[in-house]
Parts: C-alpha cells; structure tokens; sequence
C-alpha cells in the first residue's frame, strides 16, 4: 500500500475533501508563468479552490512553453492542476470590474506583473481592500513595491544574479552558469506562500484584517544566501564560485568513480573519521588538526585528493554501499530517468500519475510537504483555457444572455 492509500482510500472522498488543510480558502490567481501561478499550484494541492484567470484568446502563456503535446505544454499539466480557468480579459472596463466582483468574495489575490499593472486596472490595493477589506493580497514582482528600481522588467535568472546566487555557480575565473531551472521564481512562490499562510494565520487567529505581501524575486533569493554578509560585513570577505564544493566545509565535494560521479559529505566531526576510515586513510582520521570543520577546510584539498583517489578505484555502486554502511552521507547524480524509477521517490508518492484534459496519461511529480492528517491531492487536471468560465460567472449572478453578450464583444472565453 502507498503512503497516500495508506493516509486516505480516495484523493477525490468527500472526506478528504473536507480534512484538506486549506479546504473553503477561495484563491483568485492571477499572475501567469511561474512565481505566481507556483503559488496557486500549492495552495490548491491542499484543498483551496484556485481560480486562474487568464487571457481570452492564448491564455496563460506557459501553456505553449518548452515541450507540448496535445497542444498544450507537459508542465501546464503540473502547474495548473486543481485549478480553475476563467478567460476574462481584464484589460477591458467589463473585465476589470467582473475581476472585482470576483475578489470581492475571495480571501486570496495572488498577481506577479510588474508594479502599477493592477492599479492601471483599477485593481490597486486601495480599490481592493475596499471591497473586501478582509483580502489578502500577494504581490510578486522583480523589485518589490517599492525602492528605486520597482518599475524594471524583471524575471527570475535577474533576481538569482541581484540576490548574489549566479555569482556562486560555476567555476572560478569563469562566467557563472545558471542553475538549468527558474530556481529564483519557485524561491519567491515559496516566501509568497509562507507570507499567504501567515496572513491567513493572523487573520482567523488575531482577528486581524487582510494585508499586502509583498515579495520580490531577488530578496527571496538572497534570503536563502546563508552567511554571505555577515561574513563581508565582519571580515570583508567576498565569498567566491567554488565549482562542485562548498566553500567553508569540509569534506564535501564531488568525486570521479570508475563509472561516474558520487557526492560524498563527510563534513561531521564523527562522519568525518569514519570516512577516513573507510578510505584507509585513519591518519587522517587521528589528525588533531582535522578534528574540527575549521582545520579540515584548511586542509580541504588534501582531503579530496585523498577521497578522490580513494573513489577512483571504485564503482560508484561500490562507494555508495561503503559509506552507506559506515553512515556517511553519500549519492550520485540523478537525471529524470533515475528519479521517475527510483523505489524510493516511488515509494512515498512523488511520481504520480494524472490523467490529462488532453486525454493522455503523464506522470507527474508528487506533492510536498506530507501532511498526515490533511494531505494534499490532485483533485482535478490542469484546465483547458475558459473551461469554468461559464460557472464561475453563474455563480458570480450572470445570466446566459450576458455571458453570450461578454463573449461575442471578447471579454470573456
């Protein structure tokens, strides 16, 4: 029996619907691509109704993005499922106010364009809290709100380079590669939904109003740079890119194998020693200057080219059994193939299967993190563009003779 069976018999029960842990929050998303959109994917894995709005004519713009099949992009099928699609276009002065009628009755907004878009609108803060002065409202933006550069286009790969994590990858004298994912977005979806969390917290807790999060992508990056100022401000160090290591702790790299590559991080005090012992170095293991993390970064090329010439000799099979009976922390490199045959990723549910509104199956990944009374689902597909339109405006007191009138002038789809 899997781990979500063995939680629940049915991610679509009525029981479960009714113990998800964000079950009757009403979330309106209406940023596109990924900070945003990342943000309602995961309030909506936890039982948040999550309704997206979007373009009439091509939608959100990541349903053409990287690799499609059935015409719509294999990452839509992840990003949108559990959610709603209402193609409204709210550039329109109908669009617009069918938007606030619409937040007016939800708890959460969620918007990633750039500053002065939602008050170009007439869907600013002021007008919002007006109507709903229960609302909370996540702005995800390059910049912030506010500070001398809010109004610049931004996207995720310029707030990994400002919040000082580009400058770290790669190797030394080189030009500082990217992370190879949207990495700097997926870091402000987080802080948005922790901020989203919060506020929700406060409000039913404290009996408190709705509020403005407001999160920009460099900060959020930046927030996850561990020691970096501190150690400029008190030592005027400017930490540098270090390839596969990481600077200031020792061991831990990446070593060549007879066939690949592992990972091993001996940088324990007692890890340590029982590395050395495994690779039959217990002279190093004794050493009293690497006793402790500052002698052994001093001594950090000694130690990988120990490891590494221990490593060589051996399959990467034969050194993840050695360090895992000697418990030191060690793993190989995985592509998407490994992952999507792993007993373990298999195990606890995070390679699942959805059936797509394509008509395809795909596998998708699992959700995080585990609640184990409350888990998250995926209730519903990602949606083909305006599929809930004519519901969502019914239930908003639209009549069929208005929506044909909205859809033949173009406002809604």
């Amino acid at each position: 029996m899997s781990l979500v069976d063995s939680l629940c018999p049915s991610l679509s029960s009525p029981a479960l619907l009714q113990t998800q842990a964000l079950a009757g929050v009403r979330v309106v998303e209406m940023g596109q691509l990924i900070a945003g959109p990342f943000v309602g994917k995961t309030l909506g894995e936890f039982g948040a109704e999550v309704i997206k709005i979007e373009p009439p004519i091509n939608g959100d713009p990541l349903r053409q993005w990287r690799l499609i099949e059935g015409g719509t992009s294999l990452w839509w099928q992840v990003q949108s499922r559990n959610k709603q699609s209402l193609a409204l276009d709210v550039r329109t002065a109908q669009g617009q106010e069918i938007a606030r009628r619409l937040i007016g009755e939800c708890d959460v907004l969620i918007e990633n364009f750039r500053p002065g878009t939602m008050e170009k609108w007439g869907l600013g803060w002021d007008v919002l809290q007006a109507i709903n002065p229960g609302l909370i409202m996540l702005r995800i933006s390059g910049y912030g709100q506010t500070g001398p550069y809010r109004d610049l286009p931004s996207f995720g790969a310029i707030g990994e380079a400002m919040g000082g994590l580009r400058h770290l990858t790669g190797q030394p004298g080189q030009i500082p590669v990217r992370c190879g994912i949207s990495i700097g977005d997926t870091l402000a979806a987080l802080h948005g939904t922790i901020g989203v969390l919060m506020a929700l917290h406060h409000r039913k807790v404290n009996g408190g109003a709705g509020q403005v999060i407001d999160v920009a992508l460099h900060e959020s990056v930046f927030n996850a740079m561990e020691s970096m100022l501190p150690e400029y401000s008190a030592r005027g160090v400017v930490r540098a890119p270090a390839g596969s290591a990481l600077p200031g702790i020792a061991p831990s790299n990446a070593y060549r194998c007879q066939d690949g590559v592992v990972l091993i991080a001996g940088n324990g005090d007692a890890i340590f020693t029982r590395l050395m012992s495994v690779i039959g170095r217990d002279d190093l293991g004794r050493r009293l200057d690497l006793a402790c993390n500052q002698g052994r970064v001093k001594a950090a090329l000694e130690l990988d080219e120990a490891i590494g010439e221990w490593t060589q000799r051996h399959t990467v099979a034969e050194v993840l059994a050695q360090m895992g009976a000697a418990s030191v922390p060690a793993g190989r490199i995985y592509d998407i193939a490994d992952i999507a045959k792993d007993p373990h990723y298999q195990a606890r549910d995070m390679i699942l299967k959805q059936h797509t509104r394509q008509g395809f199956d795909v596998e998708v990944p699992g959700i995080v993190p585990k609640l184990l009374t409350t888990p998250g689902a995926i209730r519903s597909p990602a949606p083909v563009l305006g599929e809930h339109t004519q519901s969502i405006l019914q239930g908003l007191g639209f009549t069929d003779e208005q929506q044909a009138q909205l859809k033949a002038e173009g406002v809604i789809a």
